[in-house]
């Protein structure tokens, strides 16, 4: 099967007998784009004489770095070399003539053949969906929004191509604590139901100095209610494609948003401190996510403040939880003072003791690099999150990992 993206209904006849075989017809770039997605094996794409030069050298952009086994040919009325030296930038494969139906057949035949050598270059196989890390915790005040923040900012800076998402959507403080001015929100994502792409995720990003891009919270609470679940589930599946990690900080509840970030995610950093209402809470939150059948391999426990002098200890929360604390983060005035100045502590003292645990929590557990947890062998990590750090991607990307 071919797709033809073409806004003449004549078009479809004369394409479909020079290539034979079934031709899938779209109107747009992103309608395109979505039935390409649908069908990772499609790998033809024919546009039509009527559509806009501009819009199908976006496209073409896009499917040159996420498919670049896919072949795009153009259609135009007349050749022009204007035309045909952008079509050779963007990576567009042939320009034929509309009315040169032979040479239609051939350019389709060739590219066909040259899509089969680069799947077999690659294995056949499309690269590997990004990373979605949910940072959740069932009681406010611990330190959510800090650790995500960080963990982003982490990834970011190591030359990871990274969405941090606030998910607390009536309060969320993301783009506070990053001193970020964005122009758009998450409420932005409402008008493009059913048809995000990575053109429309770009336009409602705010990016970061480290590098990072933030989708922040609305601006108005209200706003909050809006939003509907499915609008987030349609975000991580577009983000997972574009970024190697997607980073969610939540609200201190198990909304529809927030159950959708766990259905999505490949990591869960459920955090806690050394207060029995928090560890109370999270033991309530290992529990609830047993019973919606969340993998239990996939979480990661944070303890945050761990060395404050408040008569509980490590060993008390690991014996309430049953569970090892993965990361222990100590407590510091410096994380507030940094937040204050809308600043990443990781950042700004890269050496802190608050810095070196937030680097060894996306090291170890988020992206798995350390050879020693890849293969299980720190003391308490329970088996199932071994064989979830073996299984964990190395090198989908190359990362410069800063040393405390």
């Amino acid at each position: 099967m071919s797709i033809l993206w073409e806004l003449d209904g004549s078009t479809g006849d004369n394409v479909r007998l020079a290539l034979g075989g079934d031709v899938q017809v779209v109107e747009s770039g992103p309608a395109a784009l979505r039935r390409l997605d649908d069908d990772p094996a499609e790998r033809l794409l024919v546009v039509g004489p009527d559509v806009e030069l501009t819009s199908v050298l976006d496209v073409a952009e896009q499917l040159r770095l996420g498919r670049p086994e896919v072949g795009i040919i153009l259609m135009r009325r007349r050749l022009d070399v204007t035309v045909l030296a952008q079509a050779l930038r963007s990576g567009i494969r042939e320009v034929v003539t509309t009315d040169d139906l032979s040479s239609l057949t051939q350019a389709g035949q060739r590219s066909r053949e040259l899509s089969e050598r680069l799947s077999g270059l690659t294995g056949g196989a499309r690269a590997p969906d990004g990373r979605v890390v949910t940072v959740f915790a069932a009681k406010g005040g611990v330190g959510k929004t800090t650790v995500s923040i960080n963990l982003a900012v982490e990834l970011a800076t190591a030359g990871a191509r990274v969405l941090l998402v606030d998910l607390d959507l009536a309060f969320g403080d993301v783009g506070i604590s990053l001193a970020l001015m964005p122009e758009r929100s998450c409420v932005d994502l409402i008008a493009m139901a059913g048809h995000l792409d990575a053109q429309g995720l770009a336009s409602v990003v705010t990016t970061h100095e480290s590098g990072l891009d933030a989708l922040c919270a609305p601006a108005h609470p209200g706003d909050a209610e809006r939003i509907p679940a499915a609008s987030v589930a349609e975000l991580l599946r577009v983000a997972r494609r574009i970024y190697d990690f997607v980073i969610i900080d939540t609200p201190p509840a198990f909304t529809d948003h927030v159950l959708v970030a766990f259905d999505s995610s490949d990591v869960t950093i459920l955090l806690g401190t050394l207060d029995i209402p928090a560890i109370k809470n999270l033991r309530l939150a290992l529990d609830t996510l047993g019973q919606l059948g969340h993998p239990q391999e996939s979480l990661v426990l944070v303890l945050n403040r761990s060395d404050a002098k408040v008569g509980l200890s490590v060993s008390d929360v690991t014996a309430t939880l049953g569970r090892p604390i993965a990361v222990e983060i100590p407590n510091s005035i410096a994380v507030p003072a940094a937040s204050n100045r809308g600043e990443a502590i990781v950042m700004s003292e890269p050496k802190h003791p608050v810095s070196v645990a937030l680097k060894t929590l996306a090291r170890e557990y988020v992206l798995g690099t350390d050879p020693a947890h890849a293969a299980g062998a720190k003391a308490g990590l329970p088996e199932g999150q071994a064989a979830l750090a073996a299984a964990r991607p190395q090198g989908r990307r190359i990362f410069r990992w800063s040393q405390a």
